[in-house]
């Protein structure tokens, strides 16, 4: 989608939208927010939606790192400890690996 063609208040409408469906634990929509709408926000021109696509992107971007954060550190933690925890470590794998853990 071309951003330069919308008018200023559907991208602030599109911008939310994103924003809001990031909540539905679907944290790649705020990685879209920002990366489609940052120089909407922060380089251009002012103008009077701007200040409310900042809030929506500074808050998408928030999201995103804190999930981020989150999953990497479950990840982490699942494979150092997967194999000591026995059988809850493998009804969780997708794939069981083979070998002496």
């Amino acid at each position: 989608m071309n951003l330069e063609r919308v008018p200023n208040e559907e991208k602030l409408g599109l911008c939310r939208k994103y924003y809001l469906a990031g909540f539905a634990l679907l944290p790649f929509l705020w990685l879209v927010n920002v990366v489609w709408f940052f120089k909407e926000a922060f380089l251009k021109p002012v103008y009077t939606e701007q200040l409310q696509i900042q809030t929506y992107v500074k808050r998408s971007g928030l999201g995103l790192l804190f999930w981020v954060t989150v999953l990497t550190t479950w990840i982490t933690i699942f494979q150092h400890y997967r194999a000591e925890w026995g059988e809850v470590g493998d009804y969780l794998s997708f794939t069981i690996p083979l070998g002496i853990p």
